[in-house]
């Protein structure tokens, strides 16, 4: 909108033209609604302050002198409506980027199975011999491959191999169903 456009807007305002009131709100909704959304996080109290807002200005349009641009002008009294909403509403503030993230944190009965999985786990190897236990160790916990193994326990990679074949085999013996079929 241009200068002249907008001195003339104002004026019809000013003139309690409600058709001219209502083309500067469809022209400034959308800004003034993304504008409280962001300073708010509140999506229950954008609508009613950029209502607020609207009503200054159409209240108080002899105020506006025309040193600023008009919509600036807007802006300045949405800042000082959503602080004053803000001041009203003790509400929490709702994160609407976390809606779109899906939460880290793990369900308690997640984190229940796991420790229960877990003790199973660790029952079982500890049911090995110490050469199967330490292959499974240095396999699984410690990530080594067979080769640094077999330096570790000096034996022979092949062996490293069939301790671990009979290992996992004795372990999907003490673990019942699922936990047998990812060994």
């Amino acid at each position: 909108m241009g200068a002249d456009d907008e001195a003339q807007l104002v004026e019809r305002i000013r003139a309690r033209d409600l058709r001219a009131f209502e083309q500067l709100y469809k022209a400034q909704h959308r800004r003034l609604s993304r504008f409280l959304s962001n300073m708010l996080r509140r999506p229950h109290l954008v609508e009613e302050v950029l209502n607020d807002t609207m009503m200054v200005v159409w209240d108080r349009i002899e105020s506006f002198n025309g040193d600023s641009k008009l919509s600036s002008w807007m802006f300045g009294i949405a800042y000082r409506q959503g602080l004053s909403a803000l001041r009203r509403n003790d509400d929490p503030i709702e994160d609407v980027r976390s809606e779109a993230r899906p939460s880290t944190d793990p369900d308690p009965g997640e984190l229940a199975d796991a420790v229960q999985s877990r003790r199973a786990l660790d029952l079982a190897i500890d049911a090995l011999s110490p050469a199967h236990r330490a292959v499974v160790n240095l396999t699984y916990f410690q990530e080594l491959g067979y080769r640094e193994i077999a330096e570790i326990m000096e034996c022979p990679v092949d062996t490293v191999k069939t301790r671990m074949f009979h290992a996992r085999r004795l372990l999907r013996h003490h673990l019942s169903g699922e936990l047998a079929d990812w060994l």
